[in-house]
């Protein structure tokens, strides 16, 4: 028995053996295989860290040009900021260098004619020049652009020709008048620098100014009242008027700066005034925009308390009226100069509330739209149009014509 267990014994004891040894071959293989994979990890990582560390430097290079790049351009930048502004004090020294136009004569027994033959077709019925027939139905859109210069003053466009110019009018007696190439330039820049200067050479005052067919039409203040008429090509005085009105006060009851408006329609050129003779109401009148001669006048109903501004549109006054503390602008008198809309026929136009009172408010035929100077905040009015009711043009013709129509 003892050998036979002996025997077994030594049989066990191999088996183990040889189990642990495949045990042991199996670990080696495995950490084999883990040590080949770290050393492959350590190699990418080794390459990965060599490519990003490239990448990096590359990286910084982009940045220290585009540093380089972005501190040349500003310097280019002030460069011609100044190079401009040097040009601006050139441009303004040899306007001052340039003798100023010579004042344009008013012969007085003229203007006494002109003032007569107006006189004589006062408040005549107009005979219209084109076939407009439009009237305002409501305010469409309105679009506030920005706040610029002063609480009161004057921006607008010339309605003839293609130029897409706009000139600003800052506050209510200057001789400094800034023009923007284009309606994106006036929205975007802030500063007056950025701006061309006219320096007129008589100061304007009130809001009243309008330009129209290249020319520049603004009020003068040398005891009496004058329209100028200046070149906007040339920079030069082409006439002048003295406007046939005696005793002027200010149109507008809410704004007192305003003696004379000047107003472009589909019609022409008009002048909106008052007169002492006739101070409860306002005064209308039209001109030719050529020698400035007034071809006819007209004493309206509408009244000039509490009137901030008017326009003319298709041969009709439009008078905008507000009150003292400023509440929400509104047209409440409407004046056809061909008589064919009543006031009762023109529709009640309200002006969304915003700052306070319009300083200046100026038609433009053209676009149909109204740039407005409200306390110093540049506003569009897009207008919505109807055709005029159709009035009988004669009382007597059409009362008869109702009498034999009447069983």
């Amino acid at each position: 028995m003892a050998p036979r267990l002996s025997f077994l014994l030594a049989l066990l004891l191999a088996g183990a053996s040889m189990a642990q040894q495949q045990l042991m071959e199996y670990m080696e293989r495995r950490l084999a295989v883990l040590e080949e994979r770290i050393s492959q990890w350590h190699d990418q990582s080794s390459r990965y860290s060599t490519e990003l560390r490239e990448f990096k430097n590359q990286v910084l290079t982009l940045l220290e040009n585009s540093e380089k790049e972005r501190e040349r351009l500003r310097a280019e930048g002030e460069n011609a900021a100044v190079r401009v502004d040097r040009l601006e004090r050139e441009v303004d020294y040899l306007e001052t260098q340039n003798p100023a136009p010579p004042c344009v004569e008013v012969d007085e027994k003229l203007m006494e004619n002109q003032g007569s033959a107006a006189k004589r077709r006062k408040n005549e019925k107009y005979d219209k020049l084109t076939d407009c027939s439009d009237t305002i139905s409501q305010v469409k859109a309105m679009k506030i652009l920005k706040k610029f210069g002063s609480s009161a003053g004057l921006w607008t466009k010339d309605p003839v020709g293609s130029s897409e110019k706009i000139y600003v009018f800052d506050g209510t007696s200057n001789d400094t008048v800034y023009v923007f190439p284009r309606m994106r330039e006036f929205t975007l820049f802030s500063a007056t620098r950025k701006a061309a200067r006219i320096k007129l050479p008589y100061p304007w005052v009130g809001t009243g100014h309008l330009v129209y067919g290249g020319h520049l039409y603004y009020i003068r203040q040398q005891g009496t009242f004058q329209v100028i008429k200046f070149s906007l090509a040339n920079k030069t005085v082409v006439d002048s008027s003295v406007f046939p009105a005696e005793e002027q006060i200010p149109v507008f009851g809410l704004s007192a700066f305003n003696y004379i408006d000047m107003a472009a329609d589909e019609e022409g050129l008009w002048a909106i005034y008052a007169t002492r003779e006739n101070e409860k109401n306002i005064c209308l009148a039209k001109l030719d925009p050529a020698s400035l001669d007034i071809e006819q006048m007209w004493d309206t109903p509408c009244p000039r308390e509490n009137a901030e501004s008017a326009f003319v549109l298709c041969g009709a006054l439009y008078v905008v009226y507000n009150t003292r503390l400023p509440s929400r602008s509104r047209v409440q008198c409407v004046f056809d100069v061909s008589g064919a809309m009543t006031p009762e026929d023109a529709a009640l136009v309200y002006f969304p509330k915003r700052y306070g009172s319009h300083s200046s408010m100026k038609y433009n035929p053209k676009e149909r739209q109204i740039y407005a100077w409200d306390d110093g905040y540049q506003i569009i009015y897009r207008m919505e149009m109807k055709k005029k009711a159709e009035i009988c043009p004669a009382a007597p013709a059409c009362s008869a014509s109702l009498t034999s129509a009447a069983p």
